[in-house]
């Protein structure tokens, strides 16, 4: 199921979440600042525990959710580098393939790389390009797959092309991690969470001001400021493929740019 959140832009989320925060210490300040509250330095005390909790509170959350959004991010580049490896490792193991075949197994996987590198740039809301690349892919994969059986149960180095078949395996496996891993984020139920505390904690701080007279100061702001920035970061690195910070793909990058050289070779007349 889409998550509310994810269509709507980083700068719009963070920039509702200032602008709702200024209106949470500023109704708290007002509701502080009414004749008939009476407060005496009990009850001052007892709120500023309470605030002093809720910014604890806000911290952990913080904490917590700025964790999982960066595992999550850094899962997303170890799959980058380990499909990239993998695709590599079969077009190694591809020249210990019957002469014949060779060919046509390094074909098909310059092909699988082409695909996979354009689909790093395809984003994540643009669904119905992004399945057509999947669906390529699989496609690759299964042709891929039928060379592999086919050869290994047709020749007499089935140990030699075993290899080959392992590898084009394992190619099939690092895919769905990275496929599966797009679509892993930070639960939106523990984003709205962490919204419901900016605001009871905004308004919490407004109360404070008003029940002592005075506005709130700059200091506070400077705070909001900070955990509105900080709530941008885990927002942008829990989205992959848009926002400022993207994942690394110069691994398969670097491995089409070393396929597309060896193609070149291949279409170079032989004296």
């Amino acid at each position: 199921m889409k998550e509310m959140l994810y269509d709507i832009n980083s700068l719009a989320i963070a920039s509702s979440l200032f602008v709702s925060m200024a209106v949470a210490i500023e109704c708290g300040f007002r509701i502080g600042r009414r004749p008939a509250i009476k407060a005496n330095d009990a009850s001052k005390a007892q709120v500023s525990a309470i605030q002093s909790s809720l910014l604890g509170i806000l911290a952990l959350l913080l904490g917590f959710t700025f964790s999982q959004s960066l595992q999550r991010f850094d899962a997303r580049s170890n799959a980058v580098l380990d499909e990239s490896n993998a695709i590599h490792n079969a077009f190694i193991r591809a020249d210990l393939l019957p002469q014949e075949s060779q060919l046509k197994a390094k074909q098909l996987l310059i092909a699988y790389t082409n695909n996979r590198t354009e689909a790093g740039n395809v984003s994540m809301v643009n669904e119905d390009k992004r399945e057509s690349f999947v669906t390529e892919a699989k496609e690759l994969q299964n042709q891929l797959w039928i060379l592999a059986t086919e050869i290994q149960t047709s020749t007499a180095g089935a140990i030699r092309t075993g290899s080959f078949t392992d590898a084009i395996g394992k190619l099939m496996q690092v895919f769905h991690v990275r496929d599966s891993a797009l679509n892993r984020h930070v639960p939106e139920i523990v984003l709205m969470l962490l919204y419901g505390t900016f605001l009871m904690t905004g308004s919490i701080v407004g109360y404070v001001s008003g029940l002592s007279g005075t506005r709130t100061t700059y200091s506070a702001y400077v705070m909001v400021a900070l955990i509105v920035s900080l709530v941008f970061v885990i927002v942008d690195l829990d989205r992959p493929r848009r926002g400022l910070i993207e994942i690394d793909q110069s691994p398969i990058l670097n491995l089409q740019a070393d396929m597309a050289d060896y193609a070149r070779t291949l279409e170079q007349p032989k004296n």
